[in-house]
């Protein structure tokens, strides 16, 4: 069962809460970058998360129609056989949608695992993530209680932005300001909209100064103590210890220490992309640079077929991006935690 059921998911979620540590969730946007994902999670002993936004959706959907939603089903049902041969456990989601994309890729791919399940299936993903971090908090959580309606229908989590995150992610921007600080009248508004699990399970991506893409270390301000705030005015209101599950957004070039924090104040998910497409590209460009005249066709010569064949740079790729994977299980207290 590499591919988690409803039942393991919300296990899978429950022990990273328990236990203090999080899935890295893994943005592919191949069947190559997926194998790199699924092989790091299983050097490391650690279930995960594999995860496509929706301009990996439309690369993953080819470039002659960019179909989102093919793309998706594509990679998830590829998922599902080549998972098999992994001795771990994953979740498949869906990254960053905005309000723009929802008609052309979550309510569609929600119907397509509503018929699933329908059908006596388990769903094709395990969760989405609508990102209303471009609304207004009443429009975000509107659309929010409606997609959460449907996804716990489809026996699916669902993952809601309730406030930026800065930076750019296919799309959706916004400036590193003031304005990336969850509030706890925010999260007491979004408890109200969207439950605290009567209504389906979500995942929070609140926001404590993340940026999306590459920074250094000190360019932000993060300040990961803000989920306690949030865990404790919500908690105090319902009486109820640390309702939220958090996920953390913008994690490039974050401190072991903020990392830390995090998970000490309910993270269970922590987002990567950015690391690992470098990852996954470093070793292709010292592959190129080091055998230039043999990717080349050089001053009328032939080159080398075995430095070109896209199976050699391929599995250095693979290779680079699964040794992150496998980093990023340590940095989240991940490692050796798998379920079986």
């Amino acid at each position: 069962m590499p591919i988690a059921t409803p039942e393991v998911y919300n296990e899978m979620l429950d022990r990273a809460k328990a236990g203090k540590f999080a899935y890295p969730a893994i943005n592919v946007t191949s069947s190559q970058t997926l194998h790199a994902a699924l092989r790091g999670f299983a050097e490391a002993e650690s279930d995960g998360i594999i995860q496509i936004s929706t301009g990996g959706a439309e690369f993953l959907g080819g470039q002659y129609s960019k179909d989102m939603v093919t793309g998706a089903v594509a990679l998830a049902e590829f998922a599902h056989i080549v998972a098999e041969k992994y001795d771990v456990t994953v979740a498949l989601h869906t990254d960053h949608c905005p309000k723009d994309k929802l008609d052309g890729y979550v309510r569609p791919l929600l119907d397509v695992s509503a018929e699933r399940v329908k059908a006596g299936r388990n769903p094709l993903f395990q969760s989405h993530m609508w990102d209303g971090s471009a609304e207004t908090l009443a429009d975000n959580l509107a659309i929010g209680q409606e997609l959460l309606a449907k996804a716990a229908a489809a026996k699916i989590i669902l993952e809601v932005e309730i406030t930026p995150t800065g930076g750019e992610e296919d799309g959706v921007s916004h400036e590193i300001n003031d304005e990336l600080y969850t509030t706890v009248d925010d999260a007491l508004r979004t408890a109200e909209a969207l439950g605290l699990g009567d209504k389906g399970r979500y995942l929070l991506a609140a926001s404590f100064g993340n940026v999306h893409g590459v920074y250094k270390p000190g360019n932000v301000v993060l300040r990961p103590e803000l989920l306690k705030d949030l865990q404790e005015g919500v908690g105090a209101k319902y009486g109820k210890q640390s309702p939220f599950d958090f996920v953390f957004h913008g994690g490039s070039g974050s401190t072991a220490e903020e990392i830390a924090t995090a998970l000490e104040n309910g993270v269970v998910k922590m987002n990567l992309d950015t690391d690992t497409q470098y990852a996954f590209t470093r070793p292709v460009a010292d592959h190129m640079f080091r055998n230039y005249d043999g990717v080349l066709k050089v001053d009328g010569e032939v080159g080398s077929k075995k430095t070109y064949d896209p199976r050699t740079w391929g599995k250095l790729a693979e290779a680079g991006m699964a040794a992150r994977v496998t980093e990023a299980c340590a940095n989240l207290r991940s490692t050796g935690t798998k379920l079986k």
